[in-house]
């Protein structure tokens, strides 16, 4: 079968591998679509484990059943998550489902860009979701990032009438948007350095934008009837945006910090405003198989209209230029690679 490589950002080669063969309790799914998601492209983070196939955002059919699997057969359409947890550690049992060690250890052989891939039975048992008749294999692989945007806004309490500024309007900035506005938020505002993106994130349900590089606080104030932002989500991975989080962000908010800067990057944090205003700061990684099954149902009853986020659909052997235009945040939102077209 043929996979991608990913050596490097400006370098993912096609090349030939064995299938995988699946054992008891295990299924062979054919990957009919698969999302680039931006972490991806994070050189710092992706040439330590280079080479390797990367790809966690799929849908696709089963293919094959290993013995002792029930519940699956083959040509049914499936979503497949790549990290689980385990549902019964202490970080588990305490809902930090993406502390779990297991979540941090499980995915599945080789990746999301190739044309099939084997699922372990730990995924099998509580990673694969079936993919409604309505829904597109194309929005199926958006369900992994929405899952991830849906933990989020649970963690940060966001409520019905709350303000909202995101920081970053690629994927996950629109993503935010887009479900902040389901969730019925009050005033929703956004940046972004793309004239692109912030046309994106107007369309996508954004009240007004700006450029990053303005005084935001100034302008929060002039969007947000003299406030800053109950909730300020960071999206970018600029040092900048989380410096900027802090200083948008009202009395009693939250700063959601929902994207990652390079891994030496020290935030300087004005404690003393923070402990007298009832200020708080979280991160969010990942996503539950709750938050999954959430997604699944936002997409298919069209509150979160997923597909129209998808800019560019591409086969296997264009990937390079998939992820050219997913590293260079030009104009695209989301990338689909359809390994067999």
């Amino acid at each position: 079968m043929r996979v991608a490589v990913y050596y490097r950002n400006r370098d993912v080669r096609v090349e030939e591998r064995p299938l995988p063969a699946v054992g008891p309790g295990e299924i062979l799914v054919k990957v009919l679509a698969s999302g680039i998601c931006g972490s991806d492209v994070m050189e710092w983070y992706r040439l330590r484990k280079a080479p390797l196939v990367l790809g966690h955002e799929i849908a696709g059919t089963v293919e094959e059943i290993g013995p002792g699997v029930t519940g699956w057969s083959p040509g049914d359409r499936v979503f497949v998550s790549h990290h689980i947890p385990c549902n019964t550690c202490r970080w588990c049992l305490r809902g930090c489902h993406t502390a779990c060690e297991t979540l941090h250890t499980t995915n599945y052989d080789p990746g999301g860009f190739a044309e099939y891939l084997r699922v372990p039975r730990l995924n099998v048992d509580r990673g694969v979701f079936l993919l409604p008749e309505e829904m597109s294999f194309a929005a199926g692989v958006m369900i992994e990032p929405l899952a991830c945007v849906i933990r989020g806004q649970r963690l940060a309490g966001l409520q019905p009438g709350q303000s909202v500024l995101v920081l970053g309007s690629g994927i996950s900035g629109i993503l935010h948007i887009m479900l902040a506005r389901a969730l019925g938020a009050g005033r929703i505002l956004a940046t972004d350095v793309h004239n692109y993106r912030c046309e994106a994130a107007l369309r996508f349900g954004a009240e007004a934008v700006a450029d990053a590089r303005e005084d935001l606080p100034d302008w929060v104030r002039r969007q947000n009837d003299g406030c800053l932002a109950d909730t300020v989500i960071v999206c970018a991975g600029a040092p900048s945006a989380f410096e900027q989080a802090i200083r948008c962000v009202d009395r009693g908010g939250v700063v959601l910090c929902f994207a990652t800067t390079e891994p030496d990057f020290l935030l300087p944090l004005p404690l003393n405003d923070f402990w007298r205003n009832e200020i708080r700061i979280l991160p969010s990684y990942g996503n539950s198989p709750l938050d999954a099954r959430v997604a699944i149902d936002l997409i298919r009853l069209g509150r979160v209209p997923v597909e129209e986020m998808i800019t560019h659909k591409l086969p296997l052997g264009d990937i390079q230029e998939g992820f050219r235009l997913v590293a260079e945040g030009g104009p695209s939102l989301k990338v689909v690679i359809e390994p067999h077209r």
